[in-house]
């Protein structure tokens, strides 16, 4: 009872607290990011680096991010080395002092998130591996609350004025992802013990909460495309008939995948790894009710309530 009267208070605050400032400029380094700065502050000028079609290991530093991390209140990324080959060059030749390494200006989305699979040693011939850990977090229902929390808090810091406001959001967001998070569990019924094979670990935070097992990949090593040969010794393991439908992003090389598919007999599923601005996917609880729901219907379309 206390809690609920803390957050009728907290909401009070919010609808009288100050308007935030429109020219507020956020860089956010992928769409998941923007999206959630959006939630809670959606005055703000935001510029995203990269898109769904996009792999964020990959992209260029081009003249206009640089420009606009220049003029940027703060930079919001997903951090653990994800983009590890472009955004150390923004960050340099942009030359903002208020977001540089150290400074409130600069939020990492992994700082604030149990990672998994983080390594103690990490070299070349293990393809690209995060030594922090998956860095794919965005689609974990467990952590992105963690994850959101801290950034209304960053946001607040930098804008008080703002910042009851931005709290009273956050608190109207955290009351929906829970109520999201509840009908994902009740689907994820039908999923348990179901598998899967992938491209790429991008999938791998929501399809362990899923209870899916996503245990065979495309790729033979991470980061590195998918080759006939490794491709090969997948169709070699015996488990390989477990494995019920490929599920790949939107911005992955579909070839392998429907190679693969046609060998096996198994559909091919080809959902966005972050959010959109278009269309159904514009926030990340509609992105993770949209895959959810992809592998839901595709069970049900089975009339042996297989994949």
């Amino acid at each position: 009872m206390r809690y609920f009267r803390w957050c009728f208070v907290v909401l009070l605050l919010g609808l009288a607290s100050l308007p935030a400032r429109a020219d507020f400029q956020v860089f956010a380094c992928e769409p998941e990011w923007a999206s959630l700065v959006r939630e809670f502050l959606p005055e703000a000028k935001i510029t995203t680096a990269t898109s769904y079609l996009q792999d964020p290991h990959y992209i260029e530093a081009r003249p206009s991010l640089i420009a606009a991390m220049r003029r940027a209140d703060i930079a919001v990324c997903t951090g653990a080395s994800l983009e590890a080959g472009w955004l150390p060059t923004l960050l340099q030749r942009a030359s903002n002092s208020a977001i540089q390494p150290g400074r409130a200006g600069l939020f990492y989305a992994a700082e604030h998130a149990q990672l998994h699979a983080p390594h103690d040693h990490v070299d070349r011939s293990m393809g690209d591996v995060h030594p922090e850990g998956n860095p794919h977090v965005h689609l974990s229902p467990d952590e992105v609350p963690a994850i959101a929390k801290a950034l209304a808090q960053r946001l607040g810091q930098l804008i008080p004025e703002a910042s009851g406001d931005i709290l009273a959001r956050y608190i109207r967001w955290r009351g929906d992802w829970s109520k999201h998070r509840i009908e994902w569990r009740q689907k994820a019924e039908v999923l348990q013990g179901r598998s899967v094979a992938i491209q790429h670990t991008n999938f791998s935070y929501l399809l362990n909460w899923l209870g899916v097992d996503s245990r065979f990949e495309l790729e033979p090593k991470p980061g590195l495309p998918p080759s006939a040969s490794h491709l090969s010794q997948l169709l070699a393991e015996p488990e390989l008939k477990d494995v019920e439908a490929i599920l790949i992003a939107s911005h992955q090389d579909p070839q392998p995948a429907n190679w693969l598919a046609s060998q096996i007999q198994k559909p091919v599923l080809v959902v966005p790894g972050t959010v959109n601005d278009a269309g159904e996917t514009q926030t990340l609880a509609e992105l993770i009710s949209m895959i959810v729901n992809t592998l839901e219907a595709t069970v049900q379309e089975d009339s042996g309530g297989r994949l």
